[in-house]
């Protein structure tokens, strides 16, 4: 059975996968998730543009806050029997956005600050074939060393 993504449209696969986003042509105002276009208005209250294009946003980002589920989320998340605990980020972008996401599998609460940079990854979710997008924190070379 062949990996799909979770949510079409959302984000790209392959190698240097992207979260994607909507870009309102009369004002520039992006958003995440990709949901203006639908709705048929800019959700920008001083601007009345409809128009809207699929934007790629950055990769990498900072951590903006963090936390961990230590409890299993109510349906339609499908938790591994038994629960495993699960780190969550609030990935600052350069877009001026805030989005949240699990963390990389292998990663932990404990890998992550305030601050500190973390790119996209697309990973499966743990109890189907799909795709899902994830943050991992960044270390950079000597890092490992220091810590």
């Amino acid at each position: 059975m062949t990996a799909t993504p979770a949510i079409e449209g959302w984000f790209t696969l392959g190698e240097q996968p992207t979260l994607l986003g909507e870009r309102c042509t009369a004002c520039a105002t992006t958003y995440f998730p990709p949901t203006a276009a639908a709705a048929g208005f800019c959700r920008n209250p001083a601007c009345e543009g409809e128009a809207f294009e699929t934007v790629p946003l950055s990769r990498r980002g900072t951590v903006w806050s963090y936390t961990d589920a230590q409890y299993q989320p109510p349906a339609p998340y499908q938790a591994p029997e038994p629960f495993v605990p699960f780190a969550l980020a609030a990935v600052e972008l350069p877009e001026g956005m805030v989005v949240l996401g699990q963390v990389a599998q292998g990663y932990g609460t404990s890998d992550l600050r305030v601050g500190a940079e973390v790119e996209l990854v697309v990973e499966p979710e743990h109890a189907s074939d799909q795709l899902i997008w994830r943050w991992k924190p960044v270390v950079e070379l000597g890092e490992e060393a220091d810590q």
